[in-house]
């Protein structure tokens, strides 16, 4: 998805939650900043346009798509590998936003508990709305073994800091992690399609480190 097309989305919802147009423009400027920041090699512009494409094909069986866009907009806008706080901070970002526009403290509280649940890949609100959020921001893991590689490729650029035998067993605890899960994905539609794409993909990286 271009950039062009992810403004015009942002846009639309900003519209539809009361912001200014120019409001809503500082919004999105810094949403591409931040995003397109050096060292996002895999959480940048181009997984932000892949989520809010599976949030459009996906959109009827979502019942509040504002609150998973705006959790989509904002769920990795802070990011950095060093860091274990970034979906509670990149959650408070968004509540800052949403502070400045007619979006009902509700729906504020409920975006943050969104990206917040980002964090482990659990949703104890049992929320159908989160569940599509948690499986759209995991969807590359069921995804062709090339554009999986790919993938591993570029986490591996975003904790370069770390030498190989220190990333090598945090990752493998990631991957044992899912693979434990009795479902990578949470909702039907997901685990029909990908969750056997997405086992194999772990077990496979799993046993290459």
């Amino acid at each position: 998805m271009q950039i062009a097309e992810i403004t015009e989305i942002w846009m639309q919802l900003a519209a539809r939650t009361g912001c200014t147009t120019t409001y809503a423009n500082t919004g999105i400027r810094n949403i591409i900043r931040q995003y397109s920041a050096a060292g996002r090699h895999y959480h940048n512009m181009d997984h932000l346009g892949d989520l809010l494409c599976l949030q459009q094909h996906y959109a009827p069986e979502i019942i509040d798509n504002d609150s998973v866009l705006h959790a989509i907009f904002f769920h990795d806008i802070i990011y950095s590998a060093t860091r274990k706080d970034n979906e509670e901070r990149s959650a408070q970002e968004a509540v800052r936003y949403l502070q400045n526009t007619r979006c009902p403290v509700e729906k504020q509280q409920k975006v943050y508990r969104y990206i917040t649940a980002t964090a482990q890949h659990q949703n104890p609100l049992a929320d159908p709305d989160l569940d599509y959020l948690l499986d759209f921001d995991l969807h590359i893991l069921g995804a062709t073994p090339g554009q999986y590689d790919a993938y591993t490729k570029q986490i591996r650029k975003e904790y370069w800091i770390y030498p190989a035998f220190m990333y090598n067993k945090g990752r493998k605890s990631v991957l044992q992690h899912f693979l434990s899960q009795p479902h990578i994905y949470k909702t039907a539609a997901f685990r029909e399609k990908y969750e056997q794409k997405a086992r194999e993909n772990l077990e496979r990286e799993l046993d290459a480190l």
